[in-house]
């Protein structure tokens, strides 16, 4: 490997083919990173390439790989080609999520707007949807950092950007055992977070979720972003060295809001862009709504 090569920054995106992902890919590849586009589907994915080519970016900078988050085996064919490619990473921003139903952009814009709209109006959530959105939007993100930690270690400056929403905050968790556990960052390890998770995902199977006092506001996709800005604490703690952040984009018009939103994926993925090149001495374990540092309490 030559040292030009080894000297880039070189940056894993996870669900990148389009949205957020894309962008936070066009903005990093424009700052000299070498950038590792990955998606589900390999031929968006590649199609998503060819266009971030179409609009100037370098091959040099740009390269595509298939990743399920859901499937180890996929995350562990990325990891061996990273490790065989770049010998490094320096940069992980997980981004890869899925609703955990079918959302009405147009309700969700008049609810974020002031409106009084029941949040049943706006996502229309299903048993097999939400176990999925809990499987992709944390248990995915978890099993691809852990993959992935030896190679950040080799980086001079390792850094995690993990893309969360303010549904993920601690206080909508009422389950108060769950809570609890949530909270005592001292004690929290890796297994009792998992635990609360699939803790949540039996209840919800069961149909019992609502009476032992999980999120009444997609329930599924609260617990996971929560468990997710959970975890960045956790692995800021484990490798002080590292930068660990999560951060929420805001309303941004995407496929998944049906293009509505308040802001559009460029704008918001300046804020992801900041968080991915901070320098070694930046902020790490905190949650930003934004572009501003948010209690998780």
């Amino acid at each position: 490997m030559g040292e030009g090569r080894r000297s880039k920054k070189v940056a894993v995106v996870t669900g990148a083919n389009k949205g957020l992902g894309y962008g936070i890919c066009k903005k990093l590849a424009a700052r000299g990173v070498t950038v590792v586009l990955t998606a589900r589907d390999e031929k968006r994915g590649l199609g998503a390439v060819e266009k971030l080519k179409q609009f100037g970016v370098s091959s040099d900078s740009l390269v595509f790989h298939q990743l399920d988050v859901t499937d180890p085996s996929s995350i562990a064919s990325l990891t061996h080609f990273i490790t065989t490619t770049f010998g490094k990473l320096d940069i992980l921003v997980n981004n890869a999520g899925v609703s955990p139903g079918t959302v009405n952009g147009e309700a969700l814009f008049k609810k974020v707007s002031g409106e009084n709209i029941d949040w049943d109006e706006i996502v229309k959530c299903n048993v097999e949807m939400s176990k999925q959105c809990v499987e992709t939007n944390y248990f995915g993100a978890v099993g691809v950092t852990e993959a992935l930690l030896p190679l950040l270690q080799l980086s001079n400056c390792p850094t995690i950007l993990n893309v969360t929403s303010l549904a993920g905050l601690i206080k909508l968790i009422r389950n108060e055992r769950a809570r609890k556990v949530l909270s005592d960052l001292e004690s929290l390890t890796r297994e009792k977070l998992d635990g609360v998770v699939s803790e949540f995902i039996k209840d919800y199977e069961e149909g019992t979720w609502n009476e032992k006092g999980w999120p009444t506001m997609t329930p599924a996709n609260t617990v996971a972003k929560t468990a997710l800005n959970v975890y960045t604490r956790l692995i800021s703690k484990k490798y002080p060295s590292f930068r660990v952040n999560s951060v929420s984009p805001g309303f941004v018009k995407t496929d998944m809001t049906q293009n509505y939103g308040f802001s559009t994926v460029d704008e918001a993925a300046e804020h992801l862009l900041r968080l991915a090149l901070l320098p070694s001495t930046g902020p790490t374990g905190v949650f930003f709504d934004r572009d501003r540092a948010t209690p998780l309490e």
